[in-house]
């Protein structure tokens, strides 16, 4: 039996980082705390329970910025420490996990407000609430501005997206950037509501499309959810990498089959692999190493080989 024993193809680095995407994250973060200030301040000056609501509701996407923001920080300063043997990729990718579980929340929320003001009508302040819930879509849309050019472009990351595989986005990036577009998809949706209810007295309006944009935003969540699941549990078992594992491995100049393999992700385009091969040929693990090494999102290799007649 032989082992490769270098594992490495290029730096034993697992991850760049995304500078572009923390900064974007960290002015969104402090504009939407500035504008839920604001909206709750004026809920309470004007008594727009509607403006008040919606101040509350910013607040969690204040906290779901703020942890996508922390996600970074903390992986970027963890990123060389021996306790981590994979790199800190994936703390990126469980603040992604816990902003969707926090959607989910809102959703909820907003499921029950509406269903409570269907059955319970409130007088609205419809002037007032209109005029703050357009400053806050136009907060929201800088904020997505700012959010929707911070994915990192690398080669290995053009190359993986050449595969199409739909995992290899930043997911805590995503997170964030669903956040704002959930809020800004409810200010639209207010907006809508509340003009209805101004100009032809559509009070039910309001609540009807708080259960329409509580339904978006529990679509989007789960998609975020089921994504960045996958990638904590390691289910990467479908990736196209995978396959071409197999064919480097058993479609290659020696004859070879793998016995048992394993690929999980360490970084947002980058792979690491355990594999074991038997092969009649005196190959050792180091030969196949080098084979695998020619894709450049297979960042580390380990390749087990035992003599065998195939």
């Amino acid at each position: 039996m032989n082992i490769a024993a270098q594992h490495h193809c290029q730096s034993p680095g697992f991850d760049a980082g995304n500078p572009l995407a923390e900064r974007g994250i960290r002015r969104a973060m402090w504009l939407t705390i500035l504008m839920m200030i604001v909206e709750i301040a004026g809920g309470w000056w004007f008594n727009s329970m509607a403006v008040l609501a919606d101040g509350w509701h910013m607040s969690s996407h204040s906290v779901a910025l703020g942890l996508s923001a922390f996600a970074y920080a903390y992986a970027r300063r963890e990123a060389r420490h021996h306790r981590y043997a994979f790199g800190t990729w994936k703390i990126e990718v469980l603040g992604g996990y816990t902003s969707a579980i926090l959607l989910l929340a809102v959703a909820a929320l907003m499921t029950f407000q509406s269903i409570e003001r269907l059955l319970a009508p409130q007088r609205i302040h419809y002037t007032e609430a209109i005029v703050i819930a357009i400053v806050g879509l136009i907060v929201n849309l800088v904020c997505a501005y700012w959010l929707r050019g911070t994915h990192p472009h690398s080669h290995e990351q053009e190359h993986a997206h050449e595969h199409d595989h739909p995992h290899h986005g930043d997911l805590n990036v995503r997170s964030a950037y669903l956040h704002v577009l959930a809020d800004a998809a409810t200010s639209v949706l207010a907006i809508v509501a509340l003009v209805g209810g101004l100009l032809w007295g559509a009070a039910w309006l309001d609540p009807v499309m708080g259960l329409v944009g509580a339904a978006l935003v529990s679509v989007w969540a789960w998609g975020l959810l089921r994504d960045s699941g996958r990638i904590l549990l390691d289910a990467e078992m479908d990736a196209p990498v995978v396959a071409e594992v197999r064919e480097v491995i058993e479609r290659g100049a020696v004859t070879a089959r793998i016995t048992d393999l394993h690929v999980w992700r360490v970084g947002r385009a980058r792979y690491a692999v355990v594999v074991s091969v038997a092969t009649p040929s005196d190959k050792d693990g180091e030969y196949f190493r080098r084979a695998l090494c020619i894709h450049e999102e297979l960042v580390h290799i380990t390749v087990e080989v035992t003599r065998a007649p195939l």
